[in-house]
């Protein structure tokens, strides 16, 4: 069979959905390595594949130019290992998710006349993904109407974004029961990262409710180390059933038993918040370039899966407000689960594992 290298920058959003496609290749007799950076650490420990090499990447920096120079010497470098890598692994194809640390091999492979699938999880086409478009024999989307990709002569198709086996089971599990005096799952989370934001706005936001509805609520929130012992305080205070963790495991599960997630709106988010279909007050992380965040949201809103709120003007208040609105209206909450279900492919991963194949004949797969 095949052997295939996937490439992903070392958070979550890059890791996960290169995480689901190791899992189907593996599943259909491939060998899978994986190439990223040191965070792999913290995300990737159960990573299926055969082999993990780290890359030395960085990103370039054009304002500073000691640290553009610096930047250049690392790029250098991690292009020269991955040749190494390269030659020892043979593989027939690579796939990479997006992140700095994807170009060195990615450039590398293209050199050595390695066949490449780019895969794009957001809305937009980030500037990692802009830079080695020249160097891919495909590029895969996990939404239709990608803004950039036009610019793009490679073949291009639609497969979704992969998700974990894990998110495929917790798909099965049906939208919470939502009686009109029974309990509220609330699930709070600001990506593989955390969000300080979430930490300032949601508790007071919940603790400002009215009694009998802060009686019902059952909240999950994760939160940074650093303001674990805040938000704590700030429940506690509120008197709201509460369950806080730096790093939620099995995120795919808690958000299944949710009525109503808050969260960021990374790719990996809206995917599976769309093939599990739950609804989502989603707040895209401000301050980004190509604000990719804010074009996922947007999408999930379109197809009345989710509500989009903008951090700068969202206030303990606004959003107390919003949530109080949603809890009192059940059948809301219920169509949009259902609608976010639209957003989502469950077969994401047999779309992009069939790209993936494809990048090589048959016949030189099964000469291997």
């Amino acid at each position: 069979m095949g052997t295939y290298i996937l490439m992903a920058g070392g958070t979550g959003g890059h890791l996960f959905p290169a995480m689901a496609l190791a899992q189907e290749l593996n599943r259909r007799g491939h060998e899978v390595h994986l190439a990223t950076d040191e965070r792999v650490a913290s995300y990737g420990g159960n990573f299926p594949a055969r082999k993990t090499h780290i890359i030395p990447a960085a990103t370039p920096s054009l304002r500073n130019p000691i640290k553009f120079l610096s930047g250049g010497v690392t790029i250098l470098g991690g292009i020269f290992k991955s040749f190494g890598m390269l030659r020892q692994v043979k593989p027939d194809g690579v796939v990479a998710f997006g992140g700095y640390p994807c170009f060195p091999p990615f450039l590398a492979a293209s050199l050595m006349g390695v066949p490449g699938l780019l895969h794009k999880q957001n809305a937009v086409v980030g500037r990692a993904n802009r830079a080695l478009a020249r160097f891919a024999t495909k590029f895969a989307m996990q939404f239709e109407n990608t803004r950039g990709v036009e610019k793009f002569t490679m073949e291009k198709i639609v497969t979704g974004n992969p998700v974990r086996d894990r998110v495929v089971k917790a798909a099965q599990i049906p939208y919470p029961i939502l009686k009109k005096d029974g309990p509220l799952s609330l699930l709070i989370f600001g990506g593989s990262q955390g969000a300080r934001a979430f930490s300032d706005i949601v508790p007071p936001a919940i603790c400002g409710l009215p009694d009998e509805m802060k009686k019902r609520l059952q909240v999950t929130q994760q939160c940074r180390p650093e303001d674990l012992e805040r938000v704590t305080a700030t429940y506690h205070k509120g008197r709201v059933n509460v369950e806080l963790a730096a790093f939620i495991e099995d995120l795919p599960e808690r958000m299944a038993a949710s009525h109503l997630v808050i969260g960021r709106a990374g790719a990996s988010t809206i995917s599976e918040l769309g093939v599990i279909g739950r609804p989502s007050i989603l707040v895209p992380l401000p301050g980004s370039i190509d604000q990719d965040q804010r074009a996922n949201a947007s999408v999930m809103e379109a197809a009345g899966g989710g509500w989009l709120e903008h951090e700068a003007t969202l206030s303990p208040l606004s959003l107390g407000k919003r949530l109080e609105e949603l809890f009192e209206d059940v059948k809301t909450l219920r169509t949009a689960a259902q609608n976010a279900k639209s957003v989502g492919r469950v077969d994401a991963v047999q779309r992009l594992a069939d790209a993936t194949e494809s990048l090589t004949k048959p016949s030189e797969n099964s000469s291997r």
